[in-house]
């Protein structure tokens, strides 16, 4: 990436620049819930990257949220630990060992690390779990498998969230780094899937947008057919094309769903693998994923790269 602007001249600098001028205009003081996952969190280039495109994002007055999972460091450390991993219905077995595991690493390892690389530019972000003053609350999921529930164990679905920690922290202009674990009522803590933590949280603080990062280019309406990506999606088609959706982006767009329909306004699925995807998604007239809105037609401030 730093080669290709080392590249640019002057002019093709300020072009740049003079095309984000509107979006910068437009989100000012939005509050973006950014899901971190996939391959750039295991990227050191990729990481490196999503950092300083979140603290961009507050140096021109936005209001980002990080909510992060942490699946393949989870993997490695159980594989460390010699301890078994089990899933059922596409979800880990979450035992009471598998817990700590998963408390341990991405409250302390995970979080820690993206506090780390977004503070090495400015001191913005702060992190905290859904433990922290009771923000998230669960219960336990127990998912439908022919007709018969299955016992996952220790995994949540936010059933409440209270937003008020987390907006103090943006009124005092910081950058909260979201652990997706969270205590049940009765206060045992319970693993959570970060793309509907991601939702949750993006639909109580009435964000602007909810950004997902994934490992593919976004929704393809002929998996795995890459020339099939859709730009812009309505809420009707993202209804209609579910049922035909990949096993993993099946999650995905309910998440996006469950936010639009709880007061966000755009929902983006975009290629975390690809550096600085959220800004190009977010502040270029092109775009690089997959938007789904509530409009039904393209109005002036729709990327022109999503007009028909």
């Amino acid at each position: 990436m730093n080669e290709v602007i080392e590249t640019l001249t002057a002019v093709d600098k300020s072009e740049v620049l003079l095309e984000a001028l509107p979006w910068l205009q437009e989100f000012e003081g939005a509050t973006v819930v950014l899901k971190y996952g996939g391959h750039a969190m295991t990227d050191n280039a990729l990481k490196a990257a999503f950092a300083k495109d979140v603290t961009f994002m507050r140096q021109v007055g936005l209001k980002p949220v990080v909510v992060h999972g942490g699946g393949p460091q989870i993997n490695a450390m159980l594989n460390r630990l010699g301890i078994d991993s089990e899933f059922k219905a596409g979800l880990r077995v979450t035992t009471p060992e598998v817990m700590d595991v998963v408390r341990m690493v991405l409250t302390g390892v995970v979080q820690r690390e993206i506090v780390s690389l977004i503070n090495a530019s400015q001191p913005y972000a702060v992190g905290l779990s859904g433990e922290d003053a009771t923000f998230l609350t669960a219960e336990v999921h127990k998912p439908v498998i022919d007709g018969s529930s299955v016992d996952v164990g220790l995994v949540g679905d936010v059933v409440d969230v209270d937003p008020g920690a987390v907006q103090d922290l943006l009124d005092a202009g910081r950058i909260p780094v979201i652990s997706s674990v969270a205590p049940s009522a009765d206060g045992q803590i319970l693993n959570v899937n970060a793309d509907t933590a991601a939702a949750a949280i993006a639909g109580a603080l009435n964000a602007r947008k909810l950004v997902m990062l994934t490992d593919v280019e976004g929704v393809l309406r002929n998996w795995p057919d890459r020339s099939s990506l859709i730009p812009r999606m309505s809420l009707a088609e993202v209804g209609e094309l579910l049922p035909t959706m990949s096993e993993g982006m099946i999650p995905k767009l309910e998440a996006c769903l469950y936010a639009i329909k709880h007061g966000v306004q755009e929902a983006h699925i975009v290629d975390g693998r690809k550096p600085h995807a959220v800004l190009l998604e977010i502040f270029t007239d092109t775009g690089v994923g997959t938007r789904i809105d509530t409009h039904p037609e393209p109005g002036p401030n729709v990327h022109q790269g999503w007009q028909s």
